[in-house]
Protein backbone atom coordinates (compact mmCIF):
# COMPACT_ATOMS: atom_id res chain seq x y z
CA UNK A 1 0.00 0.00 0.00
CA UNK A 2 2.88 2.38 0.82
CA UNK A 3 4.60 1.44 -2.82
CA UNK A 4 0.98 2.23 -4.16
CA UNK A 5 0.61 5.92 -2.56
CA UNK A 6 3.85 6.61 -3.39
CA UNK A 7 3.26 5.86 -7.26
CA UNK A 8 -0.11 8.01 -6.49
CA UNK A 9 1.86 11.27 -5.77
CA UNK A 10 5.38 10.98 -8.25
CA UNK A 11 3.76 12.70 -10.88
CA UNK A 12 3.52 15.97 -9.01
CA UNK A 13 6.95 15.03 -6.81
CA UNK A 14 8.81 14.12 -10.39
CA UNK A 15 7.55 17.79 -11.34
CA UNK A 16 8.68 19.58 -8.68
CA UNK A 17 12.18 17.88 -8.51
CA UNK A 18 12.23 19.06 -12.06
CA UNK A 19 11.56 22.48 -11.81
CA UNK A 20 14.15 22.61 -9.13
CA UNK A 21 16.52 21.42 -11.96
CA UNK A 22 17.00 17.49 -10.44
CA UNK A 23 18.25 16.19 -13.72
CA UNK A 24 17.27 12.59 -12.39
CA UNK A 25 13.55 13.76 -12.56
CA UNK A 26 13.56 14.99 -15.51
CA UNK A 27 15.44 11.60 -17.19
CA UNK A 28 12.04 9.76 -15.36
CA UNK A 29 9.62 11.73 -16.80
CA UNK A 30 11.18 11.93 -20.08
CA UNK A 31 11.20 8.04 -19.65
CA UNK A 32 7.50 8.26 -19.06
CA UNK A 33 6.95 10.01 -22.33
CA UNK A 34 9.13 7.79 -24.38
CA UNK A 35 7.62 4.80 -23.25
CA UNK A 36 4.02 6.01 -23.64
CA UNK A 37 3.11 5.37 -19.92
CA UNK A 38 -0.44 5.05 -18.91
CA UNK A 39 0.36 8.28 -16.72
CA UNK A 40 1.40 10.12 -19.78
CA UNK A 41 -2.25 12.74 -19.61
CA UNK A 42 -1.39 13.56 -16.08
CA UNK A 43 2.45 14.03 -16.46
CA UNK A 44 1.21 16.46 -19.51
CA UNK A 45 -1.53 17.94 -16.87
CA UNK A 46 1.10 18.81 -14.75
CA UNK A 47 3.47 20.11 -16.93
CA UNK A 48 1.51 22.27 -18.59
CA UNK A 49 1.01 25.05 -16.24
CA UNK A 50 4.97 25.93 -15.94
CA UNK A 51 5.56 25.27 -20.37
CA UNK A 52 5.45 28.09 -23.00
CA UNK A 53 9.17 30.20 -21.72
CA UNK A 54 12.30 28.45 -23.31
CA UNK A 55 13.07 28.82 -26.59
CA UNK A 56 13.34 26.43 -29.21
CA UNK A 57 16.45 25.95 -31.53
CA UNK A 58 16.44 23.52 -34.54
CA UNK A 59 19.63 22.05 -35.69
CA UNK A 60 19.60 19.83 -39.11
CA UNK A 61 21.25 18.71 -42.21
CA UNK A 62 22.65 16.25 -43.98
CA UNK A 63 24.93 13.48 -41.90
CA UNK A 64 28.68 14.44 -42.03
CA UNK A 65 27.97 17.99 -41.66
CA UNK A 66 29.06 18.11 -38.07
CA UNK A 67 25.45 18.75 -36.05
CA UNK A 68 26.88 16.99 -32.98
CA UNK A 69 29.97 19.27 -33.22
CA UNK A 70 28.39 22.54 -34.19
CA UNK A 71 25.28 21.34 -31.27
CA UNK A 72 28.35 20.85 -28.56
CA UNK A 73 29.70 24.41 -29.92
CA UNK A 74 26.29 26.51 -29.46
CA UNK A 75 25.56 24.70 -26.01
CA UNK A 76 29.01 26.60 -24.81
CA UNK A 77 28.35 29.79 -26.59
CA UNK A 78 24.75 30.02 -25.22
CA UNK A 79 26.46 28.95 -21.44
CA UNK A 80 28.30 32.02 -21.69
CA UNK A 81 25.33 33.79 -21.52
CA UNK A 82 24.46 32.05 -18.19
CA UNK A 83 21.43 30.61 -19.60
CA UNK A 84 20.35 26.95 -18.82
CA UNK A 85 19.85 24.71 -21.87
CA UNK A 86 18.72 21.50 -22.83
CA UNK A 87 19.33 19.16 -25.34
CA UNK A 88 17.57 16.54 -27.55
CA UNK A 89 19.46 14.63 -29.91
CA UNK A 90 17.26 12.37 -31.87
CA UNK A 91 19.35 9.32 -32.74
CA UNK A 92 18.71 5.82 -35.30
CA UNK A 93 16.78 3.22 -33.16
CA UNK A 94 18.93 0.10 -32.60
CA UNK A 95 17.66 -2.31 -34.62
CA UNK A 96 18.12 -4.69 -31.63
CA UNK A 97 17.10 -2.82 -28.63
CA UNK A 98 15.08 -0.51 -30.14
CA UNK A 99 17.19 2.38 -28.53
CA UNK A 100 19.37 5.46 -29.74
CA UNK A 101 22.78 4.26 -31.20
CA UNK A 102 24.85 6.98 -29.95
CA UNK A 103 24.78 7.78 -26.39
CA UNK A 104 24.41 11.67 -25.11
CA UNK A 105 27.56 11.49 -22.95
CA UNK A 106 29.88 10.35 -25.45
CA UNK A 107 28.14 12.94 -28.04
CA UNK A 108 28.64 16.25 -25.76
CA UNK A 109 31.46 15.12 -22.79
CA UNK A 110 32.73 19.27 -22.61
CA UNK A 111 29.08 19.75 -20.50
CA UNK A 112 28.67 16.07 -19.89
CA UNK A 113 29.37 17.42 -15.82
CA UNK A 114 27.24 20.97 -15.93
CA UNK A 115 24.55 20.81 -14.05
CA UNK A 116 23.01 23.86 -16.09
CA UNK A 117 22.51 21.46 -19.13
CA UNK A 118 21.09 18.71 -19.59
CA UNK A 119 21.34 16.50 -22.84
CA UNK A 120 19.13 13.37 -23.95
CA UNK A 121 19.45 10.80 -26.54
CA UNK A 122 16.23 9.81 -28.24
CA UNK A 123 15.98 7.15 -30.18
CA UNK A 124 13.73 7.92 -33.84
CA UNK A 125 12.02 4.10 -33.12
CA UNK A 126 11.47 3.98 -37.24
CA UNK A 127 9.29 7.74 -36.71
CA UNK A 128 9.84 9.76 -40.33
CA UNK A 129 10.78 13.67 -40.33
CA UNK A 130 14.12 13.53 -38.57
CA UNK A 131 12.33 13.57 -35.19
CA UNK A 132 11.12 11.18 -32.25
CA UNK A 133 7.34 10.60 -32.22
CA UNK A 134 7.86 11.54 -28.39
CA UNK A 135 10.06 14.41 -29.34
CA UNK A 136 7.31 17.38 -28.75
CA UNK A 137 6.31 15.88 -25.19
CA UNK A 138 10.36 16.05 -24.14
CA UNK A 139 10.50 19.36 -24.99
CA UNK A 140 7.36 20.17 -22.57
CA UNK A 141 9.26 18.18 -19.66
CA UNK A 142 12.28 20.26 -20.69
CA UNK A 143 10.76 23.19 -21.18
CA UNK A 144 8.67 22.88 -17.60
CA UNK A 145 12.25 21.68 -16.09
CA UNK A 146 13.40 25.59 -16.24
CA UNK A 147 15.48 25.76 -19.32
CA UNK A 148 16.00 28.83 -20.99
CA UNK A 149 17.18 27.84 -24.70
CA UNK A 150 16.25 23.51 -25.58
CA UNK A 151 18.11 22.63 -28.75
CA UNK A 152 16.83 19.96 -30.69
CA UNK A 153 18.99 18.15 -33.39
CA UNK A 154 17.74 15.87 -35.90
CA UNK A 155 18.75 12.41 -37.24
CA UNK A 156 19.36 13.92 -40.72
CA UNK A 157 17.88 15.79 -43.18
CA UNK A 158 16.08 14.64 -46.76
CA UNK A 159 13.25 15.20 -48.57
CA UNK A 160 10.62 13.92 -45.64
CA UNK A 161 13.03 15.52 -42.75
CA UNK A 162 11.72 18.64 -42.34
CA UNK A 163 9.33 18.26 -39.34
CA UNK A 164 12.27 20.28 -37.29
CA UNK A 165 10.73 23.40 -38.86
CA UNK A 166 7.40 23.14 -37.11
CA UNK A 167 8.83 22.20 -33.66
CA UNK A 168 11.43 24.95 -33.06
CA UNK A 169 11.18 28.61 -33.24
CA UNK A 170 14.32 28.99 -35.20
CA UNK A 171 15.34 26.04 -37.61
CA UNK A 172 18.91 26.03 -38.28
CA UNK A 173 20.27 24.28 -41.34
CA UNK A 174 24.10 22.99 -41.68
CA UNK A 175 25.86 22.74 -44.92
CA UNK A 176 29.62 21.83 -45.43
CA UNK A 177 31.44 22.10 -48.72
CA UNK A 178 32.99 18.96 -49.89
CA UNK A 179 29.62 16.88 -48.91
CA UNK A 180 28.98 16.78 -52.94
CA UNK A 181 25.12 16.15 -52.12
CA UNK A 182 25.05 19.56 -49.66
CA UNK A 183 23.60 21.49 -52.05
CA UNK A 184 21.04 18.97 -53.83
CA UNK A 185 20.02 18.92 -50.14
CA UNK A 186 19.00 22.39 -50.11
CA UNK A 187 16.88 21.86 -53.48
CA UNK A 188 14.96 19.42 -52.20
CA UNK A 189 13.80 21.68 -49.18
CA UNK A 190 15.89 22.60 -47.30
CA UNK A 191 15.49 26.60 -48.50
CA UNK A 192 11.65 26.32 -47.38
CA UNK A 193 13.04 25.47 -43.58
CA UNK A 194 15.83 27.32 -42.48
CA UNK A 195 15.98 30.73 -40.89
CA UNK A 196 19.73 30.42 -40.01
CA UNK A 197 22.11 29.13 -42.97
CA UNK A 198 25.51 27.79 -41.42
CA UNK A 199 28.21 26.38 -43.34
CA UNK A 200 30.32 24.54 -41.13
CA UNK A 201 33.95 23.07 -41.64
CA UNK A 202 34.72 26.52 -43.63
CA UNK A 203 38.57 25.75 -43.35
CA UNK A 204 37.86 23.37 -46.53
CA UNK A 205 38.12 24.29 -49.80
CA UNK A 206 34.71 25.31 -51.51
CA UNK A 207 32.86 26.95 -48.66
CA UNK A 208 32.88 30.27 -50.38
CA UNK A 209 31.07 28.19 -53.56
CA UNK A 210 28.91 26.66 -51.03
CA UNK A 211 28.13 29.98 -49.71
CA UNK A 212 27.48 31.97 -53.43
CA UNK A 213 25.40 29.04 -54.62
CA UNK A 214 23.43 29.15 -51.28
CA UNK A 215 22.81 32.93 -51.69
CA UNK A 216 21.70 32.66 -55.17
CA UNK A 217 19.23 30.05 -54.50
CA UNK A 218 17.42 31.80 -51.91
CA UNK A 219 17.26 34.59 -53.94
CA UNK A 220 15.23 32.97 -56.10
CA UNK A 221 12.54 32.49 -53.32
CA UNK A 222 9.52 34.54 -53.12
CA UNK A 223 9.50 36.54 -50.28
CA UNK A 224 7.08 39.35 -49.20
CA UNK A 225 8.01 42.94 -47.88
CA UNK A 226 9.70 42.90 -44.03
CA UNK A 227 9.89 39.42 -44.14
CA UNK A 228 13.10 37.27 -42.28
CA UNK A 229 16.26 37.04 -44.55
CA UNK A 230 18.25 34.20 -43.57
CA UNK A 231 21.55 35.05 -42.66
CA UNK A 232 24.41 32.91 -43.97
CA UNK A 233 27.29 32.17 -41.56
CA UNK A 234 30.66 30.33 -42.15
CA UNK A 235 31.52 28.66 -38.53
CA UNK A 236 34.70 26.02 -37.67
CA UNK A 237 33.03 24.60 -34.99
CA UNK A 238 35.80 22.58 -33.77
CA UNK A 239 37.39 25.68 -33.09
CA UNK A 240 34.57 27.50 -31.87
CA UNK A 241 34.83 29.93 -35.06
CA UNK A 242 31.93 32.00 -36.23
CA UNK A 243 29.53 30.65 -33.20
CA UNK A 244 29.00 34.26 -31.40
CA UNK A 245 27.64 35.51 -35.11
CA UNK A 246 25.08 32.25 -35.01
CA UNK A 247 24.35 33.39 -31.42
CA UNK A 248 23.25 36.63 -32.69
CA UNK A 249 21.53 35.89 -35.68
CA UNK A 250 19.24 33.66 -33.50
CA UNK A 251 18.72 36.60 -31.40
CA UNK A 252 17.95 39.07 -34.35
CA UNK A 253 15.40 36.28 -35.36
CA UNK A 254 14.09 35.92 -31.89
CA UNK A 255 13.67 39.58 -31.88
CA UNK A 256 11.45 39.39 -35.35
CA UNK A 257 9.29 36.74 -34.52
CA UNK A 258 8.34 38.64 -31.07
CA UNK A 259 7.76 42.24 -33.34
CA UNK A 260 6.11 40.74 -36.11
CA UNK A 261 3.65 38.32 -34.39
CA UNK A 262 4.85 34.73 -35.87
CA UNK A 263 6.62 33.15 -32.80
CA UNK A 264 2.92 33.30 -31.29
CA UNK A 265 1.54 31.95 -34.46
CA UNK A 266 4.60 29.22 -35.18
CA UNK A 267 3.84 27.81 -31.60
CA UNK A 268 -0.06 28.02 -32.37
CA UNK A 269 1.19 25.73 -35.27
CA UNK A 270 3.14 23.50 -33.21
CA UNK A 271 0.39 23.09 -30.71
CA UNK A 272 -2.05 22.10 -33.63
CA UNK A 273 -0.08 19.71 -34.83
CA UNK A 274 0.65 17.89 -31.18
CA UNK A 275 -3.13 17.90 -30.91
CA UNK A 276 -3.76 16.54 -34.32
CA UNK A 277 -0.78 13.36 -33.75
CA UNK A 278 -2.09 12.56 -30.04
CA UNK A 279 -5.57 12.10 -32.11
CA UNK A 280 -4.35 10.76 -34.90
CA UNK A 281 -2.59 8.16 -32.39
CA UNK A 282 -5.65 7.65 -30.35
CA UNK A 283 -7.73 6.95 -33.07
CA UNK A 284 -5.66 3.75 -34.15
CA UNK A 285 -5.22 2.58 -31.07
CA UNK A 286 -9.13 2.41 -30.93
CA UNK A 287 -9.66 1.09 -34.38
CA UNK A 288 -6.89 -1.62 -33.44
CA UNK A 289 -5.34 -3.09 -36.67
CA UNK A 290 -7.24 -2.88 -39.38
CA UNK A 291 -5.14 -5.17 -41.53
CA UNK A 292 -6.46 -8.08 -39.59
CA UNK A 293 -9.58 -7.65 -40.35
CA UNK A 294 -12.08 -10.48 -42.05
CA UNK A 295 -14.49 -7.78 -43.58
CA UNK A 296 -11.21 -5.10 -45.00
CA UNK A 297 -10.05 -8.79 -46.95
CA UNK A 298 -13.87 -8.59 -48.51
CA UNK A 299 -13.36 -5.11 -49.41
CA UNK A 300 -10.75 -5.38 -50.94
CA UNK A 301 -11.87 -8.32 -53.22
CA UNK A 302 -14.81 -6.12 -54.06
CA UNK A 303 -12.63 -3.67 -55.03
CA UNK A 304 -10.74 -5.57 -57.36
CA UNK A 305 -13.68 -7.11 -58.92
CA UNK A 306 -14.64 -3.83 -59.79
CA UNK A 307 -18.03 -3.57 -57.22
CA UNK A 308 -17.08 -0.84 -55.08
CA UNK A 309 -14.50 1.70 -55.64
CA UNK A 310 -11.68 2.76 -52.68
CA UNK A 311 -13.08 5.36 -51.09
CA UNK A 312 -16.56 3.56 -50.93
CA UNK A 313 -14.51 1.17 -49.79
CA UNK A 314 -13.30 3.07 -47.04
CA UNK A 315 -15.98 4.67 -46.24
CA UNK A 316 -17.82 1.18 -45.31
CA UNK A 317 -14.78 0.32 -43.47
CA UNK A 318 -14.93 3.65 -41.79
CA UNK A 319 -18.42 3.07 -40.41
CA UNK A 320 -18.09 -0.27 -39.19
CA UNK A 321 -14.90 0.27 -36.43
CA UNK A 322 -16.21 4.16 -35.64
CA UNK A 323 -20.06 1.77 -35.04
Amino acid sequence: MKGARRAEQSVDDLVGRAREGDARAVARLISLVEDESPRLREVMAALGPHTGNAQVIGITGSPGVGKSTSTNALVGALRKQDKRIGVLAVDPSSPFSGGALLGDRVRMQDHALDREVYIRSMASRGHLGGLAWSTPQALRVLDAAGCDVIIIETVGVGQSEVEIAGLADTTLVLLAPGMGDGIQAAKAGILEIGDVYVINKADRDGADQVRRDLRSMLALGDRPEGAWRPPIIKTIAHKGDGLDEVVAAIDAHREHLESSGELERRRTRRARDEIEAIAVTALRGKWGNLHGRDDLDTLAEAVVAGEKDPYAAADELLATVSG
